[in-house]
């Protein structure tokens, strides 16, 4: 598992090798915080994109003890993949964002119906 510090320095390496075409209009960037994020629905949030009103910014926040609680008893190398993974995640929701696109939208209130569904049944 990695520190939070740790993190930092991780997600920091992961943006610097995405292209930087991708966080045009991203003009709040990445921020990873120590918190813990919970949805309505009771489930883990590990990542969220942000659009403030009267556009003043766009912006991505990762919540590093939301992916401990999930990952955190995995090797440095599984949790950097899932920390990568919600990055990506994220960064589509921006460009979708950007391109008028809800597809990524639509599909995680899918799997949240999905998980919330076989939660009560017991089953994944």
């Amino acid at each position: 598992m990695l520190t939070f510090e740790e993190t930092e320095e991780t997600l920091s390496q992961l943006i610097d090798a995405l292209p930087p075409g991708i966080f045009k209009g991203l003009n709040c960037g990445v921020a990873l915080l120590p918190d813990t994020v919970y949805g309505e629905n009771g489930l883990l949030i590990l990542g969220q994109y942000h659009v403030e009103p009267y556009g003043l910014g766009r912006y991505v926040t990762i919540h590093y003890g939301s992916l401990w609680a999930i990952y955190g008893y995995m090797d440095a190398q599984v949790f950097t993949e899932k920390l990568k993974e919600v990055l990506h995640h994220e960064l589509t929701h921006h460009l979708e964002h950007l391109a008028g696109d809800k597809s990524l939208e639509i599909k995680d209130k899918q799997d949240v119906r999905r998980m919330l569904a076989n939660r009560h049944f017991g089953t994944e």
